[in-house]
């Protein structure tokens, strides 16, 4: 399933200063029962967004309308627990294209890749700048550039590089999942495959 491209991004950001979030606790296994990659986005974090009558819980940072914008910044160990998809899948539904933190799960980060939202992971720093621009200056806008692979403040400059994987980098700026990917070299793999002997 093809997914919206990636260049370069510019948003404000939505703050989630805590650490050791769990794919838990970004999708409760309660909202796990559909396969197709939408409506998951309402459930985004349910269970600290929300109080059990539905009414959403003010104190929570995506129920404050001073933050907004297409960036979520997350806590040390973001992604950790389950493997299941459905957490990315409820990050990219709910509108967010990037996550930063310092530290990411590995099958979290994987997960976000293959769904078009790219985890950008920075030093514990750099993040803590980010952290305390959003702070200051909730419409402090930050730059993340994908061909150039840096992340930057907008207001002071301030510049970080972050890692990605080639085939990863290339496919998300198509806007290519792995079968989109092997659709488009189609004709090179029947080529090769018509050259070989039998």
């Amino acid at each position: 399933m093809a997914y919206d491209k990636f260049n370069i991004l510019t948003s404000t950001a939505v703050p989630l200063s805590i650490e050791n979030v769990d794919t838990d606790q970004i999708i409760p296994a309660r909202f796990l029962k559909a396969t197709e990659r939408v409506g998951f986005g309402d459930n985004l974090f349910r269970d600290w967004r929300y109080n059990n009558d539905g009414s959403p819980k003010l104190d929570f940072v995506l129920n404050n309308p001073t933050y907004s914008g297409k960036i979520l910044v997350g806590g040390r160990n973001f992604g950790s627990g389950s493997s299941r998809e459905h957490a990315a899948w409820a990050v990219y539904d709910y509108g967010f294209r990037c996550v930063v933190s310092s530290f990411f799960a590995d099958i979290f980060r994987n997960n976000c890749i293959n769904v078009g939202v790219l985890p950008v992971q920075v030093s514990a720093e750099f993040a803590d700048k980010v952290f305390k621009a959003i702070e200051t200056d909730p419409k402090t806008e930050l730059e993340v550039n994908l061909p150039e692979q840096t992340i930057t403040l907008k207001a002071t400059g301030d510049k970080e590089s972050f890692d990605i994987s080639g085939y990863k980098k290339d496919n998300m700026i198509n806007g290519f999942d792995d079968i989109d990917y092997l659709q488009n070299i189609k004709s090179e793999v029947i080529a090769f495959a018509d050259k070989l002997p039998y």
